[in-house]
Parts: C-alpha cells; structure tokens; sequence
C-alpha cells in the first residue's frame, strides 16, 4: 500500500514548477507506454530529460510519481466547466453536462490514468481510493448538487440524489466508455457521444421528472 504521507520535496518558484510539469509529463508518456510495472526510474528520466538524481528531488520513488500523475489528473477534471446553474433548464443542463463528461474521459489519449489505476488499484488501494475520491465521486457529486436543487413538486421527483446522479453518468457511458477504456474502440466522435447522451437524458427524465398530482 502506498503510505498516506509524502515524502514528496515540493521546491518553489517557476522554474522548479516547471521542472516538476516537465517530470510529470514525460512520466505520464512512460506509464502511458510501458504500464506502472514497466515502467522504471531511469526511463522516466529519460522521458523527461532530466538526470535521475533530479527526478529523486521532486519525487521519491515511482509510487509517488504516479500518485502525482493522479492528483494532477484530479486537478485538471476539477477545471472543466460545467454549467450547473441551479435556475437553468434541466434537460438542456443534462444533455450539455453528459457531452461534456464523456467527451472528457473518451478524448484520446485521455483513458491512459483510469487504464494505469485499475491495473494498481489491487496492490495500491490508497491510489485507486484517491482516484475515486478526488476524480470520479466529485463529477457525480457536482451533479447530484444540481439535482437537489431542482428537486420539487413541479420539477424533479428525486429521493436520492446521489444515486440519480450516478445512474445518468453510468447510462451516458453506455456503449462508449468501457470499448474506448479497454482499447475495442477509438475515442467516440462528437455526434455518437449526442446520440448516447440525448437517450440517457430521456430516459433519466422519464423516470425522475415530477409526475402531476
């Protein structure tokens, strides 16, 4: 397991940020490449163009490079915009917010760090639980925030909004996410991913809109 605290030396300063971007992007390449077993030390360095003993100033050993590479992913997940103003219309947010997930996590290149979590995620439950946590349940709970607040006689008959929010992320990956994870298929296009999230939306509103008294 990997151990709860860091032994990470964070330097200051751009150009030591800009060394640090630069490690991380040659390491993701690396485990992108080679897998987080295949991976070594003096390959990241290489990728990176940096000496091994200035990769070991940054990070202190490939676990905690790759839980870098996590919390940065989780840093980048949490800047896309979604629009959950609680005044707009819910299919309209629906159908905008289910395009915009799946088209983040089925870009290309894009399934390498889910593919790489999942592989470790056994022998290295701190990262997968740090991936779920900081990445997965905040888009659903971002939603499911949305959600409550529409929840009303006239609106949305939801009791846990929690689930609902799951259950339409779940339905906007149907048929897209698991064949471009698993590698069956290439990232989905923009139209096929409208096509999904236009079905998902129905259905969900099917079941969740407040029916008339």
């Amino acid at each position: 397991m990997v151990a709860s605290t860091s032994n990470t030396i964070h330097p200051f300063g751009e150009e030591d940020s800009s060394k640090r971007r630069q490690i991380l992007d040659g390491a993701r390449k690396v485990f992108m490449d080679l897998g987080f077993d295949g991976a070594s030390m003096n390959e990241i360095a290489r990728a990176a163009g940096v000496s091994k003993g200035t990769l070991y100033v940054y990070f202190a050993d490939k676990s905690r490079l790759f839980e870098a590479i996590v919390e940065d992913e989780a840093l980048e997940r949490g800047k896309i915009a979604y629009n959950l103003d609680p005044k707009r219309d819910v299919e309209t947010t629906l159908r905008e917010f289910g395009q915009t997930y799946i088209g983040s996590i089925c870009r290309p290149g894009g399934g390498s760090s889910i593919r790489t979590v999942m592989a470790i995620a056994e022998r290295m439950p701190e990262v997968g639980r740090r991936f779920y946590e900081n990445v997965l349940a905040q888009t659903i709970n971002r939603l499911a925030d949305y959600l409550q607040a529409r929840v009303g006689p006239d609106d949305l008959a939801i009791d846990d909004c929690g689930l609902a929010a799951a259950q339409f992320l779940q339905m906007c990956q149907a048929t897209l996410f698991l064949p471009f994870v698993f590698q069956a298929e290439p990232a989905p296009s923009a139209e096929r991913i409208a096509r999904v999230v236009d079905s998902a939306t129905r259905l969900f509103l099917q079941t969740y809109r407040a029916k008339p008294a």
